[in-house]
Formats: C-alpha cells, sequence, structure tokens
C-alpha cells in the first residue's frame, strides 16, 4: 500500500502520548457524560481507551467538575484534557489538578493578558495549549473583515493568538481550526500549515447525527491527512463517543496510517446474486476479526463474482456461493464449506494465522 508522507511539524508531549514531529496520528474523543459523574465519565474513558482512543477530553464548567477531574486524572488509563470556555480560572485549576493538555478558544477565554498568563503556568508545569478556533465564536472585527466565518478568517484568528504566545517564547501548541463546512475546514488548514509548524488536531465541528457526521469528518479528515497533514484527529458525531473513535481508527486505517495491527474487513455492497444474508455475515465477522491482533486485510464477499476475484488482494476470505462457500487466500480457493459454516471457516483460517506467528515469532505475510 502505499504510503503517505506527512509534514513534520513541532512536537509536543501530552503526558506519555506526543502529537506531532514523526509520531503516529494520535486519536481522541470526548465524554459526554457529566464530569461530575466520576464513576460513569471514568467508565466511559476506559471504554474509550480499550476502543483505541488515545486522549480523552472533558468539559470543565464548573469547579466541581476541576474536583471530579482531578480524581480521574491519577485513574484514567489514558492522558485527559481539560475543555474550558468562558473562565481561565478554571484552566488555571484544571493545570493543577492533572490536565495532560488544555483546549481553549481564545476567543472566548478572556483576553489576551489571559492567555499569557495561562501559557507561563503552562510552561512551568509543561503542559500543551490547544488554540481552538471555530468558526462560530470568532471575533467580531475577524468577522466583519471577511463578511464572516471563511477560512482566512479561521487563519488569521489562530496566528495572532499564535503571535502573543510566541512572544512570551511558549511553543507548546496544537492548533484547530474548525467549522461545520468541510470546504471551509480543509481549506484553512492548509492556508494555516503552510506558514506555521504547529502539530494540527483535525475535526470538523457541529458535523451531525452519525451517518451524516461520518461522512463529512471522514471526507475532511481524510482529505487532509491524504495531503500529509493532521497530527491528530477526533470524528466529531452527534453519537455515543466510541462511534468517533471507530471512525477515526477506520480513516487511519482506509489510507495505511493505523499503528494498530488488527484486520481490515472488506465486503461487497451485494446485489441479485447473492445467496445469504450478507448484511448479518459482515456484521458478525466484524465482530470476530476485532478479536485478532494481526495486520491483515479480510474479505467477505456475497457471490462467486465478487469472491476471488474481486477481493483478489484480501489475505484471506469467505464468499457464499449457490449451493457452497468459498475460502481463499490473495485470489486462490483453499477449500470449500457449507454456506451455515462460513464464519467459522474463517474463524478456522485466522486462528490457523495466530498459531503459525506464534510458532515462527515473525509477522504472518
Amino acid at each position: 500500500m502505499e504510503k503517505f508522507k506527512r509534514a513534520e511539524t513541532r512536537p509536543v508531549k501530552v503526558g506519555a502520548v506526543t502529537i506531532g514531529g514523526t509520531a503516529p496520528v494520535v486519536v481522541q474523543s470526548m465524554t459526554n457524560t457529566k464530569t461530575t459523574d466520576q464513576a460513569a465519565t471514568l467508565d466511559q474513558i476506559i471504554q474509550l481507551a480499550e476502543a483505541g482512543c488515545d486522549l480523552v477530553r472533558l468539559a470543565i464548567p464548573d469547579r466541581e467538575a476541576v474536583k471530579s477531574f482531578a480524581a480521574m486524572a491519577i485513574k484514567s488509563p489514558v492522558p485527559l484534557i481539560a475543555d474550558i470556555h468562558f473562565d481561565a480560572r478554571l484552566a488555571h485549576e484544571a493545570l493543577e489538578s492533572g490536565a495532560s493538555k488544555i483546549r481553549v478558544n481564545p476567543g472566548n477565554i478572556g483576553g489576551k493578558e489571559k492567555l499569557i498568563e495561562l501559557a507561563r503556568r503552562a510552561d512551568q508545569l509543561k503542559v500543551p495549549i490547544r488554540i481552538g478556533v471555530n468558526a462560530g465564536s470568532l471575533e467580531r472585527n475577524i468577522m466583519a473583515k471577511y463578511n464572516g466565518p471563511t477560512a482566512e478568517a479561521l487563519v488569521e484568528s489562530a496566528l495572532g493568538y499564535i503571535k502573543v504566545l510566541e512572544e512570551i517564547d511558549f511553543f507548546r501548541v496544537v492548533v484547530s481550526l474548525k467549522a461545520s463546512d468541510v470546504l471551509t475546514t480543509i481549506k484553512a488548514y492548509r492556508l494555516f500549515s503552510a506558514q506555521k509548524p504547529y502539530p494540527l488536531h483535525l475535526g470538523v465541528t457541529a458535523a451531525g447525527p452519525l451517518k451524516a457526521g461520518l461522512i463529512k469528518g471522514a471526507v475532511g479528515i481524510g482529505t487532509l491527512l491524504a495531503e500529509g497533514l493532521g497530527d491528530t484527529i477526533r470524528v466529531s458525531l452527534t453519537a455515543n463517543p466510541i462511534e468517533e473513535v471507530l471512525a477515526a481508527r477506520q480513516i487511519l486505517l482506509s489510507l495505511g496510517m493505523d499503528r494498530q495491527t488488527r484486520p481490515e474487513l472488506i465486503s461487497c455492497p451485494t446485489c441479485g446474486r447473492c445467496s445469504v444474508d450478507l448484511v448479518s455475515l459482515v456484521e458478525r465477522a466484524e465482530v470476530l476479526i476485532n478479536n485478532y491482533q494481526l495486520p491483515l486485510k479480510v474479505a467477505v464477499m456475497g457471490c462467486a463474482v465478487n469472491g476471488p476475484g474481486e477481493a483478489r488482494e484480501a489475505d484471506i476470505g469467505i464468499c457464499a456461493g449457490n449451493k457452497q462457500g468459498l475460502v481463499f487466500s490473495r485470489g486462490r480457493v483453499t477449500r470449500t464449506v457449507g454456506l451455515d459454516y462460513l464464519l467459522d471457516a474463517l474463524k478456522e483460517e485466522l486462528d490457523l494465522l495466530i498459531s503459525l506467528e506464534y510458532r515462527t515469532g515473525e509477522e504472518v505475510d
């Protein structure tokens, strides 16, 4: 698979995780529980980590939330980010409470002096700040200058705040320039990356419900990643945040950028030739392969036409014929099985590969 060459940005450390430089793209999400509900929030943090999330962000709307954040930062399996709006004091308290990164929108944090004060303390603690510029909260003078939240407006806003930070020698910066419009978002990141080397947090804000949000996020984030831009990503969805992580990992996997060693599932869209309930079979196969840590391409196809031929690049695969199923590897049929046995046959093939890898100590190719 062709690899994309990413633009090398200035690396920053978020706890034990590196964003930027030559580090792999980092996946993050945000809890949707009440931060003050420690049990529910910590449980969601753990679920997100198990799904493949590298960093988790929590909303900090008040001092009670800061207290809960402090307790969870000690127990969390991944670094936690404090999300602050409107009150710089909460950002300072989050820093002292173990936040590995602070996300602020400088447009609503209280002005230049507040940002400088926060950055100086963050620098002492070696904690980065994400300058999160959003189309919905740009400064009035910039909105007036550009007659709306254009890509140029987003970039000018970000550059203004970065200049303030650079003047006090604060460089632990991650930048996001988000709009709900995909093309505006893409253009803003392109413009900014041509001017500054700071690591980029990619995302399309307020992308919408699950299906629409997945498409907007994949188009926006995927386009930029394919161009070599982006160091950390969040697929913003009005859905369970686990879906954000699964989507982010799938975007990376489809671009050959996912550092996790796990199978990639390919399947056909079905047609009138299909003789099995392929949707159900694919859903069960997806659950099955998630239990394996092998960098394989696995195919589940609905007929012999789309089987070994169309899925020739698959390492292993199964497909349904008229009366029997086929098991194949890299375009070559290895055996036939009953249609009801297709999923079991796939499991056997995966177990065999695991066994071979265990005996040889090398990745099975």
